[in-house]
């Protein structure tokens, strides 16, 4: 696979990364033994980005992604989070998103550094490719979550840094205390706002774009309904009539897709790379074949009639549905 830089002073990484959170159940099942042989798919598909965060699964993820790349995480480029408070004994401020759910945050230096400490335990490395921040915290400015996050770069613990789920404004910031290699908000064919909000930013700063969620939750892989258990349920966009009306309006991707001999999910995937030479998505799966496929869409081009049907259909703001922010 090829390979993109995450901006000016980012690592390079393979142009399609991996998104390890699906392996925690939210969407379903998945035992340790399956989980680690869907991660270790990963290089052999040539994927180098690996994300996960502490609150995924409470430590569990970054645990399954330590013994899984145990003694080759050199060749990899490791991103976890923190700034998600999921230990009830820890204080943190609340923060509503769209999905009806309030999550607690924390910004806090002495917070980031006990973070970093059992992040680097759980993954078994001495340090993090990519350290980033989950959410801003309200009540700390991000100066100081940011002041804090660059002493361990100082100290050795962490190469490279990164923000996710913030504004323009947040993102100057930040980059007014150290070098940010990377974004990672929401982004894909039914959550654009960032091409106009953020990406300008972005590129004047020379700071790379890790989409989570390219995918649309799954969406654009084909999965349109969900169970009661899975976390998708909370999802306003797989809820009712916006359901049915997304189901409805980018109905016709399929098709495009299905004309151009690839999946759904490839022609989504694709899509986001052609936004800029700085962008990786890490779409995640549970199967390993999927893996594969996700993979492969790196080497898709698509042409100009394409793109613009997919403008048509995908325009931002088509989309029914609240998001999570």
């Amino acid at each position: 696979m090829h390979t993109r830089r995450l901006g000016r002073t980012g690592p390079e990484v393979s142009a399609i990364g991996y998104g390890a959170m699906v392996l925690e159940g939210y969407y379903g099942a998945v035992d340790d033994t399956e989980a680690i042989a869907t991660l270790r798919a990963a290089p052999a598909c040539g994927i180098t980005l690996i994300d996960t965060a502490d609150a995924y699964g409470a430590g569990h993820n970054e645990t399954l992604v330590g013994r899984a790349f145990h003694g080759s995480q050199e060749r990899m480029v490791i991103a976890t989070k923190f700034g998600i408070v999921y230990d009830e004994r820890s204080p943190g401020t609340e923060l509503a998103t769209g999905f009806g759910i309030t999550l607690r945050v924390n910004g806090r230096p002495e917070y980031a550094r006990r973070c970093l400490e059992a992040s680097l335990e759980r993954l078994g490395t001495d340090c993090i490719g990519l350290w980033q921040l989950h959410f801003p915290d309200p009540a700390t400015p991000i100066e100081e979550t940011v002041g804090a996050m660059a002493q361990e770069v100082r100290a050795g613990h962490v190469r490279h840094l990164g923000l996710c789920n913030v504004t323009s404004d947040q993102v100057r910031r930040a980059c007014a205390v150290h070098p940010i290699a990377s974004v990672q908000n929401e982004f894909s064919l039914w959550r654009r706002e960032d091409e106009t909000l953020l990406f300008p930013t972005l590129r004047e700063l020379g700071i790379g774009y890790i989409p989570w969620s390219p995918l649309g939750a799954g969406f654009f892989a084909g999965t349109q309904q969900v169970g009661e258990d899975d976390f998708r349920a909370r999802n306003p966009r797989f809820q009712g009539e916006d359901r049915a009306y997304n189901a409805r309006h980018f109905a016709p991707l399929a098709d495009i897709a299905r004309r151009l001999g690839i999946r759904p999910a490839q022609l989504a995937l694709a899509w986001i790379l052609r936004r800029g030479n700085a962008i990786v998505p890490i779409p995640g799966s549970r199967s390993t074949a999927h893996v594969a496929e996700n993979a492969a869409a790196a080497d898709i081009h698509l042409d100009a009639a394409t793109l613009s049907a997919l403008e048509r259909i995908a325009a931002p703001g088509a989309a029914h549905g609240r998001t999570l922010m």
